[in-house]
């Protein structure tokens, strides 16, 4: 009977150490995988309407432009957003009235002015920040994801409808916010959408009924 040949205890241990690195190797390159994946999955486009929303209780700029950035204050993607929003701001001459609307679904107990988006939003110059109670203002404007952005001219006509970031949570140079520094300065604009990276507005059924309001929805900081 022929004897099977033994293994020394060291090379068993050293091919178990190096089992054990590839394994090791496969899963981090798969997670980079997925997070990769991730970072560059756009959200929920925007049901763009075209046109100012009739129902909406902001204030459209009946001389120039007007943009409002729709978004949920617990979205940590938003942060590069508004960065790239004060960015756009800081990037043109005559800046246009802006509003970073925050939603508030009845499911989020604390209020949005606590969150440091909140504050990120409120120290951009020329940026109104309000409160969106139930999101009846991010609903009239057919937003779904949060950072996206509509820029409006003086006759209520949609210029643009998308987001300021290339990916989720990554600030840098992106056809966005190309595009509204642009639209901004009159000039031609590559493109007129672009894909919104960030967390979803809303919880399934959450959505809310914009025609059922009760005059205490809108709050402006």
């Amino acid at each position: 009977m022929c004897e099977e040949p033994m293994i020394h205890p060291k090379l068993h241990k050293q091919f178990g150490w190096t089992a054990f690195g590839l394994l090791w190797l496969v899963a981090v390159v798969a997670g980079l995988v997925v997070v990769a994946r991730y970072d560059n999955t756009a959200g929920v486009r925007a049901e763009s309407r075209g046109q100012w929303p009739s129902e909406s209780r902001l204030s459209h700029d009946a001389s120039g432009p007007t943009l409002v950035m729709i978004a949920h204050p617990r979205c940590t993607c938003t942060r590069a957003s508004l960065a790239e929003l004060a960015e756009v701001m800081a990037r043109v001459e005559r800046r246009p009235r802006a509003y970073v609307v925050f939603v508030r679904p009845e499911a989020l107990r604390a209020s949005p002015e606590a969150s440091d988006l909140w504050q990120r939003a409120a120290g951009i110059p020329g940026v109104t920040v309000v409160r969106d109670e139930r999101g009846r203002e991010a609903e009239s404007f057919g937003a779904a994801t949060s950072g996206q952005v509509f820029l409006y001219d003086a006759g209520g006509h949609l210029l643009f409808s998308g987001g300021t970031t290339g990916s989720r949570g990554h600030a840098g140079d992106n056809a966005g916010r190309a595009t509204l520094v642009a639209l901004l300065k009159n000039e031609r604009a590559p493109q007129h959408e672009s894909p919104v990276f960030g967390c979803s507005l809303f919880a399934p059924g959450d959505r809310p009924d914009i025609h059922d309001h009760d005059g205490h929805d809108l709050h402006l900081n």
